[in-house]
């Protein structure tokens, strides 16, 4: 049946990003102020300045592995992907995530491996 099919993987990381979206409705609706805050940062800091947005996207990937957050990963990675990253811009990002968190940095680097395969639909070489 194709890339998606593959039995082995276990998180299939697009519905991740999508049931994350839908629960951040909730979360949004629920949290006020405190949700339009945390947007309004997001947005600024990831936008285009002396650092371009993909820049800032591939650097918050190597964070989320660091600090261990899978659905940061999943959004993330999909946001670099969308912003123009590579496979190699991927890979060289989840190495520095790998660096900043030792051991732990291996097991959230193959999700991150993993995610950005679902994304660009293929495996990484």
């Amino acid at each position: 049946m194709g890339y998606y099919s593959d039995t082995h993987r276990v998180t299939h990381y697009p519905d991740v990003l999508a049931k994350n979206a839908a629960n951040e409705v909730t979360l949004f609706k629920n949290t006020g102020d405190t949700a339009k805050g945390f947007m309004a940062m997001h947005k600024d800091a990831v936008a285009d300045g002396a650092i371009d947005s993909k820049t800032k996207e591939l650097m918050a990937l190597a964070v989320s592995i660091a600090i261990r957050c899978e659905g940061c990963i999943t959004s993330h990675t999909d946001s670099a992907i969308k912003k123009g990253a590579t496979e190699q811009e991927i890979i060289e990002t989840i190495k520095v995530g790998m660096m900043m968190s030792g051991g732990p940095g291996m097991i959230y680097g193959s999700k991150a491996i993993a995610a950005a395969e679902q994304f660009f639909g293929k495996h990484l070489a």
